[in-house]
């Protein structure tokens, strides 16, 4: 079942007045089309598959009927260990937004929910601690909340609702097993929701072993989107320069670059350096004290060019994000939607720009193909491709050669490389 009518306020889609006083508060004064789609369903308690386009404001649509039941519950003291509601997310800065989101929403009534977030990289003596008594709301990793499964520190066979925020990655062979094991925890009645701004078909098959009669809302939509997106052709080896000159040429205030290791983070970052561009690097393989910090500055707009993995494509919002560059296509054709997602949210105005080489040419294709769009090939002024190759660039696509190394060995190289 698909819904296609969109209510109009929160006040109609049955969300209390406390609730709605917070949100006059925050000046969310009009539900975006996920939201209003979804809240009524999730207050009836229906198992909710989601998608819709990045920056749509999907942590609300989850978060505020869940904080409504919490509420309503209101006078259930917390016991124990035990949690309610438990949201889980891929990486460590998604649950700290996600968190503080939901913190926010309650604000004003902060006594009467508690919500913690738990994730790896720092100490975990301070979760633990903050589990204490139980908790209405966790949000989580899966790694660390199994390891505070294992220390007895929290017990989720009573939890009511579960979300997979970003779910096609939650469903993803990188985290099955840690998935598995949480769901064997988990009550067997309970509400699920699943919500992403990309549910490729293998993703949405397993979906529905973990989904009772659910209803399916999907929104996405390049033609609502605020959203620009650009694709250059450069030659080979020149990408580094063609990158340089247009964050000269542009005076970006703020530059988020995707490439897809770690170690090109600062190869690239030192190729930057050379050129008179000053930027920092975000990747797993830093502190989580690193990733806050450049995270909070480049929020902040003290960094102004950040080079990152595809840790930073998923859910984070910052906020006005004038243009995000795929200097290195990503591997998936979802995972390009999710790092452009990262401009052009809450309805501003956004770049996502991409450079091609002609190694690069045929995956591209692959990327449209996927997400049903197609670009004009462009050039830079100054950096025009070769006339040997520039008719390359738009010869028809043939198929490649498989690469070596798929399945879980692939996908383990690809975790280890954000």
């Amino acid at each position: 079942m698909t819904e296609t009518t969109p209510q109009q306020t929160f006040a109609n889609l049955g969300l209390i007045p406390t609730l709605i006083e917070r949100l006059d508060a925050l000046e969310y004064h009009q539900p975006t089309p996920i939201q209003s789609h979804v809240i009524p369903h999730i207050l009836n308690g229906r198992d909710i598959v989601g998608g819709a386009n990045t920056g749509s404001g999907k942590t609300a649509a989850f978060a505020l009927p869940i904080l409504q039941k919490v509420l309503q519950e209101e006078g259930q003291p917390r016991r124990g260990n035990l949690v309610s509601h438990l949201i889980l997310v891929p990486t460590r800065e998604l649950a700290s937004q996600v968190a503080y989101s939901v913190k926010s929403y309650s604000y004003h009534v902060r006594e009467k929910v508690k919500t913690t977030a738990v994730f790896g990289g720092v100490s975990v003596n301070p979760q633990m601690l903050a589990l204490r008594g139980g908790s209405d709301i966790v949000v989580a990793t899966p790694g660390r909340l199994l390891d505070l499964v294992s220390s007895n520190a929290i017990k989720l066979d009573q939890v009511k609702t579960l979300v997979l925020d970003e779910a096609d990655r939650m469903l993803s062979l990188g985290f099955t097993d840690e998935l598995n094991q949480i769901l064997a925890l988990l009550p067997e009645k309970k509400q699920t929701l699943l919500f992403s701004a990309t549910f490729p078909e293998k993703v949405t098959g397993l979906a529905q072993n973990l989904l009772r009669d659910p209803i399916e809302i999907q929104l996405q939509s390049a033609e609502a989107s605020t959203l620009v997106q650009r694709v250059f052709s450069v030659n080979k080896g020149q990408k580094t320069a063609v990158l340089a000159h247009l964050i000269k040429q542009h005076q970006w205030r703020q530059t988020l670059i995707f490439v897809n290791a770690k170690n090109a983070c600062s190869h690239l970052a030192q190729k930057l350096s050379k050129r008179g561009i000053t930027a920092e690097v975000f990747h797993g393989d830093q502190g989580q004290g690193a990733r806050t910090r450049v995270l909070d500055e480049f929020k902040s707009g003290v960094i102004q060019v950040l080079i990152a993995t595809d840790i930073a494509a998923r859910g984070l919002d910052i906020e006005k994000l004038p243009v995000v560059i795929n200097f290195d296509l990503p591997r998936s054709p979802a995972d390009y939607m999710h790092r452009i997602g990262r401009s052009g949210r809450a309805g501003e105005v956004g770049l996502g720009l991409s450079l091609i080489d002609y190694d690069d040419y045929h995956h591209f294709k692959v990327i449209e193909k996927k997400n049903k769009f197609q670009l004009e090939r462009e050039q830079v002024a100054g950096f025009e491709v070769d006339d040997d190759q520039s008719e390359a660039y738009f010869l028809p696509m043939t198929p490649r050669a498989k690469p070596a190394g798929t399945g879980k060995k692939k996908k383990k190289r690809q975790q280890e490389n954000l």
